[in-house]
């Protein structure tokens, strides 16, 4: 016998947990999206897009001034949305923690650099591995770490 029980709240979009007779399992596949919340749409899809390198999976309308806009590196799973922080009013409390995996953080580094990305930490070797820390346009910092070999 199995029943499903549906979380939804503000914080978290969506978790779906089965139960059975034979406990409990996660139906979760993926991270499906990760937000980012920006002033200027335009120019944070300019920077995802032409200084790191994602391309858009969805852009969508979302009223008459904002877009649920969707964008991830070719081939991934996950993808970062570009929010309004207009539509947003705790915007400044939900601060983005992501960390990005690349195969070779130098060359990620030299390339993003070389289209303009800000580096607040160039590659350092870690406890973890290799990692270096970029920012968008909006202030916000993220990781860069190298792949495991």
């Amino acid at each position: 016998m199995q029943f499903y029980l549906l979380v939804f709240s503000e914080k978290c979009a969506f978790w779906s947990i089965t139960f059975s007779s034979h406990g409990i399992s996660v139906m979760i596949k993926k991270i499906a999206t990760s937000a980012v919340y920006v002033a200027d749409q335009d120019k944070a899809v300019q920077f995802w897009g032409e200084q790191v390198g994602f391309e858009i999976r969805r852009d969508l309308p979302m009223g008459p001034e904002a877009r649920w806009i969707e964008m991830a590196p070719p081939g991934a799973e996950s993808c970062i949305v570009i929010y309004p922080k207009s539509m947003m009013e705790d915007w400044a409390e939900r601060k983005p923690s992501m960390v990005f995996e690349c195969e070779d953080i130098v060359k990620s580094h030299r390339e993003m650099a070389a289209r303009g990305v800000e580096f607040s930490q160039d590659p350092k070797e870690m406890p973890w591995g290799m990692f270096a820390i970029f920012l968008d346009p909006e202030g916000n910092w993220y990781g860069l770490r190298e792949a495991s070999k």
